[in-house]
């Protein structure tokens, strides 16, 4: 799979300011930050930008807090800020003042496009050898070789069902497309636009002379089949979720039936009725980086803190704590539970679409065609839901 280029990254977020992701494209300078060639004296604070749950220093609960740990090691005090969307996340690294950032990968490449990350030299960190190779120099976590951060955690966008609703157990996404009509009010799907891939995903088993190879490297032709099918979905979804609090309700209330969700979810459903699949046509998922802003006040501080998350110890509590896979088989030493994640199985891994941001020059490798940006789909995600 071809990896973008820098320039390319540009180009294709380009069209992308006139909605909130005005940065892309706009810094003078195509060559942006350079990776640090040696680290120096930690600087004393850093400023981190997450997911919820990925900066734990023992004020939501005392059991979970490896933010003490990093401080005392280190003598660099943490400020945290949680973010609940991507495009949030997008805006306030925009903004600036955070010296590193949790990304999923449909946020990633914005950031490397707008020039608002650095590349990472792994050199320097000691932790970075053990990480599972199939979360390395990906599609959404570098560009033309160069790595722009450090794996996190991974995992996949599950299909969750009633167990006393949904009969036979399902083994296809066409519950939630196809068949959605026979759960008309109980269908929950992820809200936001990078959803638009899993009907991708759907495409690719379903409407194979679409050629549809990629979910995030889609023609016109495939773009409007995708955005099709979830106009036809969005007449049986009873609600959108991005809050994963308020689908553990809907499930346990049974407002919904059937729908995209994690495996915490699943975890946390408390009803007993609940069951999930990774279906046969496979399905997008996530694995976050940590990556370090251009504009770091704390670089130093920085490295450490991508150094020390990524210790199997520190990474098996923040991954458990969040509810995904670790980033190496290590931290399994320090989990009861890494089977049911499926930590390091390469094969189950394999049929995850990792989130990637989707770019004009299409990241599938073609080049006879363009493929359409983040912006589009943005605005077509706005006209699915009405």
């Amino acid at each position: 799979m071809k990896s973008p280029s820098r320039t390319a990254l540009r180009a294709g977020l380009a069209a992308a300011a006139a909605l909130s992701l005005a940065a892309c494209g706009t810094s003078g300078s195509d060559s942006g930050s350079a990776a640090a060639e040696s680290l120096g004296d930690t600087e004393g604070s850093v400023s981190i930008l997450a997911w919820p749950g990925y900066v734990e220093d023992g004020s939501n609960d005392p059991a979970y807090d490896w933010v003490s740990g990093f401080e005392d090691a280190t003598g660099c005090m943490v400020t945290s800020k949680p973010y609940g969307t991507s495009d949030e996340a997008y805006q306030l690294m925009q903004n600036g003042g955070y010296d590193v950032v949790a990304a999923s990968g449909d946020l990633t490449l914005r950031l490397i496009a707008g020039d608002l990350v650095s590349p990472v030299n792994t050199d320097l960190l000691d932790n970075y050898a053990g990480i599972f190779d199939f979360l390395k120099n990906k599609e959404w976590n570098s560009v033309d070789g160069v790595s722009y951060g450090v794996p996190h955690g991974y995992g996949a966008n599950l299909l969750m069902y009633n167990t006393d609703e949904v009969t036979p157990a399902p083994t296809s996404w066409d519950v939630v497309f196809d068949k959605s009509s026979d759960y008309a009010g109980g269908v929950t799907a992820y809200d936001s636009p990078i959803y638009i891939a899993d009907a991708a995903v759907y495409l690719m088993a379903h409407q194979p002379d679409l050629g549809i190879t990629n979910p995030y490297a889609l023609d016109q032709d495939q773009f409007d089949a995708a955005v099709a099918l979830l106009k036809e979905q969005r007449t049986n979804v009873g609600e959108y979720w991005s809050d994963y609090l308020k689908e553990i309700q809907a499930f346990e209330t049974g407002d919904s039936v059937v729908g995209t969700t994690w495996q915490v979810i699943q975890n946390s459903v408390s009803t007993g009725n609940t069951a999930v699949v990774l279906p046969e046509e496979g399905a997008t998922g996530w694995s976050d980086t940590w990556m370090i802003a251009s504009d770091s006040k704390s670089p130093n501080c920085a490295y450490a803190w991508l150094d020390y998350i990524a210790d199997p110890e520190v990474n098996a509590t923040a991954t458990a704590y969040f509810g995904e896979a670790p980033s190496s088989a290590a931290a399994c030493d320090f989990r009861d539970d890494c089977e049911a994640y499926h930590a390091g199985d390469e094969e189950y891994a394999a049929q995850i679409w990792y989130w990637t941001t989707p770019i004009s020059e299409c990241v599938d490798g073609r080049t006879d065609v363009e493929c359409i940006d983040y912006s589009e789909w943005t605005k077509a995600w706005q006209e699915i839901k009405g």
